[in-house]
């Protein structure tokens, strides 16, 4: 007889999770308003992966599986917006969106993309721990790579229990780790350079996120760093509860002020608990604003940024749970299925196939409730 999908699901989490001997949850201090009475479902809404959903899901599953390139990477000949150095990252991200479904190194229908991949980022690892292509660790896309890259790494890093390739694993997350560490600028964020210089919230959040991830992997990470990359984000909010792009640039917009407040969350030091409450619920009133719908404003989000900033939202009102939760993602699936459907299998924008199709299946199975760092 077969697993019920609950079943199913906690055993998935338990795999994933194993060997970690830490809690890994996506922990924010943030209380959102709690579900109206009698609104009925789970805590993660998992009843709302319509077949209409799973059946998209499994499409873009399916065209991320065939896109995959020899080396074990992702890539994609119509990537205009993010440059070669991007490689490693959307590579993360495409290995995060076949985790999030549940395939793991070796398990699962694409259990052997998630190996190719993993064997993929220990290739390029180097010896600095910088997870880009190395000809092109200038460009500002290596850092990006490098911190989504360190998100795939944490994440997998539990899921290879014992075994050789999770030694290697642990190793370089190490590396990589170390290396985000002294590419922290003095403000307490991170920009397009390796060298400590001038920091923005976009890329200081994909750090924040990685370094959390690998406190939960059980990789030390100093708490003052945290510390400094929250206090840098919560100084780039304005009165409106958007975060300007740097310090210096003063105005909000949608895209990045969901990452800035998921990278709020990712920072769990006691002592910052209420500034960072503040500013996160702050963050989820400017927000809610940008429901997709017939009234969202497109104009407020380039389209260059359309799935970048749909991912964070969609990973803020997640964590924020209750009413933003139930209310932001019935929304966003449906505008993401609209588009999916327009696209054929995947999902496409500038930025190529590969990367549009992992950040929209990312969103849409965070119901699933199986990457580590977002579980319930």
């Amino acid at each position: 007889m077969p697993l019920s999908n609950v079943t199913r699901r906690d055993a998935l989490r338990a795999a994933a999770t194993a060997g970690t001997g830490l809690a890994l949850s996506f922990v924010g201090s943030a209380q959102p308003p709690a579900p109206q009475p009698g609104a009925g479902g789970s805590d993660t809404g998992a009843e709302f992966i319509t077949a209409d959903t799973q059946a998209a899901i499994d499409r873009g599953l399916a065209t991320l599986a065939a896109a995959q390139n020899e080396d074990g990477s992702f890539s994609d000949p119509n990537n205009r917006m993010l440059g070669s150095g991007s490689v490693a990252g959307i590579s993360g991200l495409c290995g995060l969106a076949l985790m999030a479904a549940g395939h793991q190194p070796g398990r699962g229908k694409y259990g052997r993309n998630v190996s190719r991949l993993v064997d993929y980022v220990l290739r390029i690892g180097g010896t600095r721990g910088y997870l880009t292509a190395q000809e092109f660790g200038g460009h500002q896309s290596g850092m990006y790579s490098h911190g989504f890259a360190s998100l795939f790494l944490a994440e997998v890093c539990g899921m290879l229990p014992g075994s050789e390739r999770q030694k290697r694993v642990r190793a370089l997350l190490e590396q990589s780790t170390a290396f985000a560490l002294k590419a922290q600028n003095n403000q307490g964020g991170w920009r397009y350079s390796p060298v400590p210089q001038d920091a923005d919230v976009s890329v200081t959040v994909a750090f924040m996120m990685a370094l959390r991830a690998a406190r939960n992997a059980g990789v030390f990470v100093r708490k003052d760093a945290i510390r400094a990359g929250s206090a840098y984000i919560r100084g780039c909010q304005l009165s409106d509860g958007g975060f300007a792009y740097t310090r210096q640039l003063g105005f909000s917009a949608f895209a990045r002020s969901a990452a800035a407040v998921v990278g709020l969350y990712s920072a769990s030091v006691p002592e910052d608990e209420d500034a960072n409450d503040r500013a996160i619920q702050k963050g989820l009133k400017y927000l809610a604003k940008f429901t997709p719908g017939p009234q969202f404003n497109q104009r407020e989000v380039p389209q260059q940024h359309y799935y970048y900033g749909h991912y964070y939202a969609a990973l803020a009102m997640w964590t924020a749970g209750g009413e933003y939760w139930r209310t932001w993602f019935p929304a966003v699936r449906d505008e993401l299925l609209a588009r999916g459907r327009a696209g054929g299998g995947g999902w496409t924008d500038i930025s190529g196939t590969a990367y549009a199709t992992a950040m929209s299946l990312i969103v849409l199975q965070l119901p699933n409730n199986y990457l580590p760092i977002l579980q319930k």
